[in-house]
């Protein structure tokens, strides 16, 4: 029974470092394609992909914290200001999922995550950064981005469940 736990948290860490390091390489492959991967919200993707690996909350919330984080220092990006927005919002999409999963099917228990990581993410980026540059995309392809994500991770949660 060790064994089995040990084995898991291996693999737990493996795929924390994979997602950590995915989002360092955000910014390199933006640069190198010349595309603004940032509007597609990429960050948001690797932690749907933690919530659905680890398949555990304070994991996910532990990856909210650690991908910005470790980016804004390998690349500096993000700037340590958005930083500190994309830190907020990201844990509180993996601690309202946690939360909210027990008793919501997983479609409304994840948009409604998102969209209160939205919500905190714009408050607090207009209270650290400023109002005058609050929404630097544009907005269908940041909502087509977040219904992509969330309609891609409720069709693999049920699978896995």
């Amino acid at each position: 029974m060790e064994n089995i736990k040990s084995n898991k948290i291996v693999r737990l860490a493996l795929t924390d470092v994979a997602l950590v390091g995915a989002a360092c390489l955000i910014p390199t492959v933006s640069h190198l394609l010349a595309v603004p991967l940032y509007m597609l919200n990429p960050m948001l993707a690797l932690l749907l992909a933690g919530l659905l690996l680890g398949r555990d909350w304070r994991n996910a919330l532990l990856l909210a914290v650690l991908m910005p984080l470790v980016s804004c220092l390998v690349t500096g990006m993000p700037a340590a200001p958005k930083m500190v927005c994309m830190m907020a919002e990201l844990a509180t999409v993996a601690t309202l999922f946690g939360v909210l999963s027990r008793r919501w099917a997983a479609l409304p228990a994840v948009l409604t995550a998102v969209l209160a990581g939205k919500v905190i993410y714009y408050l607090l980026k207009a209270l650290v950064i400023a109002p005058a540059v609050l929404v630097g995309t544009v907005w269908w392809l940041q909502l087509g981005a977040v219904v992509l994500w969330c309609g891609l991770f409720v069709l693999i949660y049920r699978q896995k469940k």
